[in-house]
């Protein structure tokens, strides 16, 4: 589940980051053939921003989430994020959820009416402590205080609200995350989650006045109070998977992928408001950190805000996909500008991986457009190539080359289970450059076809070239999935044929029968990946609401 986007403005690319990760993650689950699974996204509508925005572009709430909420489904459909589910806070589903889960959290004593007073922040819908606050003077010069982490202004707020009892959770929760050390990834965001459970865990306001904020859920049995809209959106969650009646088949098999911005939301109060309410944490926690421009954070205020619609007009999707997924690194933030897109994209996948599709099927070098024949005595099987002399046509070099093609499936699913999507496709990378290097050292365009032990090198060079290419098809399909798919059709591997419970390589050289060998290749066509031409415009600025 990605988190549910709020529906204040339109989405960039930090939105589509999140997206992306979810996606490719529930992608390479399918191709694992690891049961059914669902990815779920959504929009969330309620809340005092999205009463202000609306405000401010003279249109009301409803109309404003309408507008917002397409976007965002417009932005992760064009970007081929393969959404099973598309919430909406404001659907008659969802309200129906979250008023069920207040009732549990009421029946079960984990709320009180209590008076609050403390320093309210709107951009981040939340109350603030003294200690995350800085003095700063507004834009008339009068002293005002500010969020340390945003730089958004805060205002002293009092109210008589409900509140939870967090603070009888901190030590189920530090119980929670001592039996399950991958509950929270990677473990810098699990540590800092630890050291906010040492701390003083204080009471949370779960409810506003209805006189301030009309856009919300009301209390069931007290129409005075509004829902809080974080308790609000967490249900999400829940409602997708049909909570409170059949929510039991899919919970808590729950991987929820955030922004760092918002780990305390999902890795304390979430938790503790599912025990108070019954149920059991998600099972893990996946988090991210953010995209930087030239350095600089994204803001409405610089107009550096990037519209993905245009990077992906600019780019293509896999193109776009294959940036944010290659270079964002969930532990710290990264940095977007466009000649570093181009250089990546064009080095990667127009010259490397497809270069040598282009290289390995051309007609001058494979006439009969097959999988050809793979040689056992040009490429015979050693079992410790470092201490041996080379025997047949192959050397030291290409055993430790085919070793590293053939680990690569079980490093890459490893890195996917560790959340560490850039890393895997690094591995990919590097080998496809030694992929080239294999192709480039052997120069098979100087062997000669029609001399026979010449050929059998030949069609060998070639048929391991080709299976290095099928290894890296399919485990790019998660990540690029229209080039992924023109690549394997290419090589003719039936769609049944993609899968990574089977994905086996190179059998010929375990001397094992290759399907593959022998079968006629799928229609050229053309270019793998065009290359991205140079740009002036070093940033897409986003569209205005």
């Amino acid at each position: 589940a990605t988190l549910i986007f709020y529906a204040n403005g339109p989405p960039h690319i930090g939105h589509l980051y999140s997206a992306l990760l979810a996606d490719a993650l529930h992608r390479h689950r399918g191709l694992r053939d690891a049961g059914p699974g669902r990815l779920s996204t959504g929009t969330d509508e309620h809340g005092l921003k999205i009463q202000q925005a609306a405000a401010a572009a003279g249109t009301s709430p409803p109309e404003l989430c309408e507008r917002v909420s397409g976007l965002f489904h417009q932005a992760l459909t064009q970007a081929a994020v393969s959404f099973t589910d598309f919430t909406r806070t404001s659907e008659p589903r969802h309200q129906r959820a979250v008023r069920h889960f207040w009732g549990a959290l009421r029946d079960g004593g984990a709320l009180y009416k209590g008076s609050y007073e403390g320093w309210y922040c709107t951009p981040e819908e939340c109350f603030l402590p003294e200690s995350q606050l800085a003095e700063r003077r507004d834009a008339q010069g009068h002293p005002c205080k500010v969020s340390l982490e945003t730089g958004h202004q805060v205002h002293w707020t009092k109210e008589e609200n409900y509140m939870f009892r967090l603070s009888a959770f901190r030590d189920p929760l530090q119980k929670w995350l001592r039996d399950n050390p991958h509950a929270i990834s990677p473990d810098p965001f699990y540590q800092h989650v630890f050291r906010w459970l040492e701390e003083d865990l204080p009471d949370l306001s779960v409810s506003r006045e209805r006189s301030r904020l009309q856009w919300g859920i009301p209390v069931p049995s007290d129409s005075t109070q509004t829902i809080y809209v974080w308790v609000d959106a967490l249900v999400n969650y829940l409602s997708v998977v049909g909570y409170p009646e059949t929510h039991g088949e899919w919970w808590p098999a729950a991987h929820h992928v955030v922004g760092k911005d918002i780990l305390k939301f999902h890795a304390v109060y979430w938790p503790a408001l599912l025990m108070a309410a019954g149920l059991a944490p998600p099972e893990r926690i996946f988090v991210h950190s953010h995209w930087t421009v030239h350095g600089q954070k994204m803001s409405k205020s610089l107009g550096n805000v990037i519209d993905p619609f245009a990077c992906i007009g600019r780019y293509t999707v896999d193109g776009f996909r294959y940036f944010l997924l290659r270079q964002g690194v969930p532990e710290r933030d990264c940095d977007y500008y466009d000649e570093k897109v181009v250089k990546l994209v064009n080095s990667e996948l127009a010259d490397a991986l497809g270069g040598l599709l282009n290289r390995s099927t051309a007609l001058s070098i494979n006439p009969s457009n097959t999988y050809p024949c793979f040689s056992e005595s040009c490429f015979p099987k050693i079992l410790d190539y470092r201490g041996t002399k080379a025997m047949g046509r192959a050397s030291a070099e290409d055993y430790e080359f085919v070793a590293s093609v053939a680990s690569l499936p079980l490093q890459v699913a490893s890195y996917f289970e560790g959340f560490q999507i850039y890393k895997a496709l690094e591995c990919i990378a590097l080998c496809v450059r030694q992929t080239n290097s294999f192709f480039q050292r052997h120069r098979p365009w100087k062997l000669n076809r029609k001399d026979p032990a010449e050929k059998l090198w030949l069609d060998t060079i070639i048929h391991v070239t080709l299976e290095c290419l099928r290894v890296y098809g399919t485990l790019l399909q998660p990540v690029i999935p229209h080039t992924a798919d023109k690549l394997l059709s290419r090589l003719a591997v039936e769609p049944e044929e993609r899968g990574l419970s089977s994905l086996t390589f190179l059998p010929r050289y375990n001397g094992k029968p290759c399907p593959f060998e022998g079968r006629q290749l799928g229609p050229d066509t053309g270019i793998l990946f065009q290359r991205l031409e140079k740009s002036r415009q070093h940033q897409i600025e986003t569209k205005k609401l």
